[in-house]
C-alpha cells in the first residue's frame, strides 16, 4: 500500500521503454471483415451509422469549443505540473474531406467506395516519428495486387501531424481527441474477398512483427458486392 502511494496517477514512472503504437480501424462492428452490397442499403447502413457516431466528437463546432488551434509540424509539448490540465489541439472532421461524412453522409458506402478510419493507440508521452510525421499506406495483404487499384488518404497525404503529440493521459488531457487518417478505397475489386494491410511508416515504428497483427499495422478484409 505504501509503495502504491508513491505512484503518480497522471504519468507512468518509467517511460524509457515506450512500445511503438498499435492501430485500430473504424467502423468496427463484427470483426475485421467489412462486407456489404451496394444495391442493398441495409447491408451498409450499420457501417455508416457507426462512422457518424464515432465522428460526433470530431464535429467542427465541438472541436472549436473544446480545443485550440495548434501549429502544424511541431510537437505540442506542455510544461507545468503533472496534475495540471493540458490543452488539446483541434482535429475537425472536415479535415477528412471526402471521408468526413459532411458532403457524402454515406462515407462512400452507397457507391461501393468505402471510407475507413485509422487511429493509433494512445501512449502517454510518446512522440511518434522522431520529429517526422508518421504516414500510412495500404496494399493487398495476400493475393492479386490489382484488386486494390486506388486509395485516397486524408488529411493531406495521410499523415499523423506532430502537433497532436505527446498525449498526457486521460486525467489531464481530458479533451484530447486522437488524430485520424481516413482511407478512401475508391477502386476495389467487386464481388471478391480482398485482404488489405494498412501500415504505419516512420522512425521507430514496427509494422512487420508476425506475432502481433495490430502493432504498427492492421489487416482487414473488404467484400463489396454490387
Amino acid at each position: 500500500y505504501v509503495m502504491l502511494l508513491t505512484l503518480s496517477p497522471y504519468t507512468p514512472r518509467f517511460r524509457d521503454r515506450v512500445s511503438p503504437p498499435g492501430v485500430m480501424i473504424r467502423p468496427y462492428l463484427n470483426g475485421f471483415t467489412i462486407a456489404f452490397n451496394v444495391s442493398q442499403p441495409n447491408t451498409w447502413q450499420p457501417y455508416v451509422d457507426s462512422m457518424h457516431h464515432f465522428l460526433a466528437a470530431y464535429d467542427d463546432k465541438v472541436q472549436e469549443e473544446k480545443n485550440i488551434e495548434c501549429i502544424p509540424g511541431h510537437y505540442f509539448i506542455q510544461g507545468g505540473n503533472d496534475s495540471e490540465e493540458k490543452k488539446a489541439c483541434q482535429f475537425k472532421r472536415s479535415l477528412l474531406q471526402n471521408c468526413s461524412g459532411i458532403e457524402d453522409p454515406t462515407f462512400g458506402y452507397s457507391k461501393g467506395q468505402p471510407c475507413i478510419l485509422l487511429k493509433m493507440n494512445r501512449i502517454i508521452g510518446y512522440r511518434p516519428g522522431a520529429g517526422v510525421p508518421v504516414s500510412v499506406d495500404c496494399k493487398v495483404q495476400k493475393g492479386n495486387e490489382s484488386h486494390l487499384r486506388s486509395v485516397d488518404f486524408y488529411p493531406g497525404n495521410g499523415t499523423f501531424d506532430l502537433m497532436y503529440y505527446p498525449y498526457y493521459g486521460k486525467f489531464t488531457h481530458v479533451n484530447y481527441t486522437s488524430p485520424l487518417v481516413a482511407m478512401h478505397f475508391t477502386n476495389v475489386q467487386k464481388n471478391s474477398l480482398v485482404p488489405i494491410q494498412c501500415s504505419l511508416n516512420g522512425k521507430g515504428i514496427i509494422n512487420d512483427l508476425n506475432s502481433d497483427r495490430f502493432l504498427g499495422r492492421i489487416i482487414f478484409t473488404l467484400s463489396i458486392g454490387k
